[in-house]
């Protein structure tokens, strides 16, 4: 039995997530048929994230276990064909040893949430960032991102369904920055709670419009009750960069 560990990159659109679902189409699902076709075998994918539905990624990380002898390099160009044309792609595959685990292995993960800050409608970015029409201070929403860096509890910025045993995660970065008509809010941490990263980015927006300020954050945060949140970003903008390892 061979582990190979593969970075993915995809489009989340077209998916209920990354995870199999009983409700529809999952990344999940994609790689494991198309390792079945490619194998023989009914493997099960292990990943480093569990993204929403319409949630994209960069670099997802994953691992699949296969008995049949198989070179990394067929094995994702085989994945890759077979794949086609879901918006689903086999960035990396190498072979590592039986301890290392996608998920459990994984010291970091990595986001960004694109927000296309205009006011004509996305043609070529829609579904891929959220459009906000009003203009944002992005250096606002920045001084702002900084009171949730940190250890805190974040209920407030958790989905009512989370499933953590703990509202308390340490954020390592939230950062905020323009780049055109783009804000990028870049954020780090050795994991996250459900909907933390949207909601975070729902209340820095609001940051952005002048109907927030950084007090107004803070006392969010402190409220420790999903009701204080001001706002949930949809899942368009929000890409999954990469998983952070032992190695890396």
């Amino acid at each position: 039995m061979t582990r190979f560990a593969l970075t993915l990159e995809f489009d989340g659109g077209p998916y209920m997530g990354l995870q199999r679902q009983s409700h529809g189409p999952s990344v999940q699902q994609a790689v494991e048929d198309a390792a079945f076709a490619v194998t023989g075998e009914r493997v099960i994918m292990y990943a480093a994230g569990r993204t929403d539905a319409g949630v994209h990624a960069l670099g997802m990380r994953a691992h699949i276990e296969v008995e049949k002898p198989l070179a990394p390099f067929r094995l994702m160009e085989a994945l890759n064909a077979l794949l086609r044309p879901a918006p689903i792609a086999v960035l990396d595959c190498k072979v590592v040893t039986e301890d290392w685990h996608a998920r459990f292995s994984c010291l970091g993960r990595a986001y960004i949430y694109r927000i296309a800050n205009r006011r004509a409608p996305l043609t070529l970015e829609r579904g891929k960032a959220w459009q906000v029409t009003k203009p944002l201070d992005a250096d606002a929403m920045h001084r702002a991102a900084q009171a949730l860096v940190g250890l805190h509890d974040f209920t407030t910025f958790r989905s009512t369904h989370c499933q953590s045993a703990s509202p308390l995660k340490t954020l390592d970065r939230l950062a905020v920055r323009r780049e055109g008509e783009m804000v990028l809010i870049e954020t780090e941490a050795r994991s996250f709670l459900h909907h933390q990263v949207r909601s975070m980015v729902g209340c820095l927006a609001l940051v952005g419009m002048g109907r927030w300020s950084k007090e107004d954050v803070v006392a969010a945060l402190a409220a420790r009750k999903r009701q204080a949140l001001g706002l949930n970003a949809p899942p368009d903008g929000l890409y999954f960069v990469r998983a952070i390892y032992p190695e890396t």
